[in-house]
Parts: structure tokens; sequence; C-alpha cells
């Protein structure tokens, strides 16, 4: 997940108010509903600490959402009576929650909204194909290819003038199938769409998947549905989970290959709060991973005003000349210093069988 949108939450000091609320369910009640969230969760900052300005400023925002269609939800980050940043969210959360604490609570962000692929789907037939972009916030219309239209059926007879006409169908499926190939191509390069999904009869979805440029046929999957068919939710969902499972998997043997010592005795990966606490001051950190349920992911660490000021103990803090220290949790603490940095953070828990990192914190170094 590329952190540059959360910039802004580190431009201010804190504490910060951290809300995340589930928008996925709509019914005839639902207005009610979210009033009577916002007026808790504005409560519940308001029994940890938070000053009266913001709890109003987090309510108001809440309020907002009372009449919203979003498919997930939403997380607000606020401070001193002003929300600062409210990114929607790519899956509903576990439940609605609040968090008052001297840094942002990120780390959810990984999982609500960070790996969330975007599908070009196209709906491959003889004559051209329609494709559509999917994403956990809908499905929109993105145009349509149309090939030659003549001659696309084959015949049963066998004389040399049906022959040849079969060979024309057979020219005209080609000649089709590369221009959809070209046609996705630019698409995709045109969306940045992170996968491609090909929807059709047998043949026109391989032929269409054999003409698509190298790194695009990487991306591509084929729907076993027949031609005319619309994918549902549930079809794109799972092609989605897939890709994120793949993800983590591989960035996963990344992290396992470059944590073994190299003949000099230097890894190319950590673990660990220690361990990456010392890369974090080192502007070390290459890209962060993270299983947000782990027993190092809500350790206590000690923080202070600039992201690379962090420590175990509060004592190492002083030490390094820092005069302020607050207590902050090690994964909201090491993705401050990951966005100060410019480093990438990803959450792995859809690798399920896997236990790396120990304690759910470690990191690819920039160099050994």
């Amino acid at each position: 997940m590329d952190l540059a949108f959360l910039h802004p939450l580190y431009e201010h000091p804190g504490p910060w108010a951290s809300v995340y609320v589930d928008t996925s369910r709509h019914t005839e009640d639902t207005p009610h509903e979210r009033h009577l969230t916002a007026a808790a969760l504005a409560r519940d900052l308001d029994r940890q600490g938070a000053d009266e300005a913001t709890c109003r400023a987090v309510r108001a925002a809440l309020d907002e959402l009372q009449h919203s269609s979003e498919p997930n939800g939403r997380a607000l980050f606020a401070r001193a009576g002003e929300v600062v940043l409210d990114p929607a969210l790519a899956r509903p959360p576990m439940r609605d929650s609040a968090l008052w604490a001297p840094l942002p609570h990120t780390a959810p962000l990984l999982e609500l909204a960070g790996e969330d692929p975007v599908c070009l789907v196209a709906y491959v037939d003889r004559k051209g194909a329609d494709l559509e972009l999917r994403s956990a916030m809908g499905s929109e219309d993105a145009g349509s290819v149309a090939g030659r239209q003549w001659p696309v059926h084959r015949t049963s007879t066998v004389d040399w003038s049906e022959r040849h006409f079969q060979l024309k169908v057979e020219n005209t499926w080609e000649h089709n199938a590369s221009e959809i190939a070209q046609a996705l191509a630019a698409c995709q390069e045109e969306t940045r769409a992170d996968l491609l999904i090909l929807v059709g009869d047998d043949r026109e979805r391989r032929s269409v998947h054999e003409r698509l440029p190298k790194h695009l046929g990487a991306l591509a999957v084929e729907a076993p549905h027949g031609t005319g068919s619309r994918l549902l939710d549930e079809d794109v969902e799972r092609t989605r989970e897939e890709h994120v499972r793949q993800r983590a998997e591989r960035e996963l043997d990344r992290f396992l290959s470059a944590r073994e010592p190299d003949a000099e005795g230097r890894a190319g990966a950590v673990e660990g709060v220690p361990a990456l606490v010392e890369a974090a001051r080192e502007h070390r950190i290459d890209e962060l991973l993270i299983r947000p349920d782990a027993p190092d992911a809500h350790r206590e660490v000690w923080i202070g005003e600039d992201p690379d000021q962090l420590a175990v103990r509060r004592t190492d803090l002083r030490i390094l000349g820092e005069q302020h220290s607050w207590p902050a949790r090690a994964d909201d603490a090491l993705i401050r210093s990951a966005v100060a940095t410019g480093a990438p953070a990803l959450s792995v828990s859809s690798a399920t069988e896997r236990e790396a990192p120990v304690g759910g914190l470690g990191a690819l170094l920039r160099w050994t």
C-alpha cells in the first residue's frame, strides 16, 4: 500500500481521534442508526479524554454519513476540532470504533483500504468486447471494442468454397482477438487496473489471452462463464481476494529469503520491535509487513515529535536527545516512519499458511 496519502496526518502534532465506521448496511432505519452511532462514538472519544471541539467535529462528520450509500465505510482522523482526513474504505470494519491516542491509528487501513485491486473485465465474443471496471466501490462502463462483423460463423459443409469461407472466418476471429487485446492493453495503461478478467466462450477468451502483451498476460485470468453472461460481484471479489493473497505470499517469500544472512552475516530483512525501531531510526525500511492482530502490532513503544524519534524504552529517547515523548502502538509508530521515508506497507494476514514475520511485524531493508 502506498502511504503517501497519509502525509497530512503527520504534519500536525497529536493527540488524534481515529474513527472507523461501517456504512455497508442500508435499511429504512439506517439514518437513525447512524445518528445513534455518531453520538456513541463521540461519547467514547470524550471518555478517553478527547477535547470537546474534536468530539463535535467527529460527530458532525459522522452525521453527514446518515444518508450515504457508500458500500463499505469510512475512516476519520481528527484533531484540534478538525477532521484532517476521511478516506473511504474498501472493506467494512469488523465493528465501529473510536480511539484517542498520540498518533493516528492508521494500521487498520492496511486491510480496510490497502489492497483494493481494480479489475478490468472484458466480455468477449466473436465480434468484439464490452469493457467495465470493477472495484470495491462498484462498477463503471469502460467502453467497447468492435472488430470485423463478417464473416464470423462457421459452416458444417466440406466443399472447397466452404473451406475457403471457413478460412475467412478464422481470419476474422484472429483479427478481432488482436483488436480486443490491443484495446485492453490501452485501457489498462490508462486506468492502471491491477487485474484483467476475460469472460466468454473458451476459444474466444483464449485467443484474446494469447495476444495480450506479455506484462498484461500475467495479470489476466479467464472466468468460466459463457458468452453474454455478466460477472457477479461474488465472482469478482473471489478473483480480487486471490490476487491479494498471492501478492502477500510473494512478499512473504521475499521477506523469508532476505532475512537469511548472507556470506558476510548481513540480512536484508528484520523482524521484531527492537530491530524494526532501529531500522526506522536509520531510514532503512524499504517495505513494512504487518499482521494487524499479531502481538507485536499493539506493543508499546515511545515516540518523539519527529517520525524517526522512536524507541523501545523512554530512556532511550532521552539518550537520543528527545525531551518530549509519548507512548504509542508499535504498528502506528512504524507506519509514521514509513510515511516519512516513502516506504510502502502491506498487510500479510491473507497469507494464512505462514507465521512470519515473528510477532507480526517485519520489514525488507533498503540496504543490508
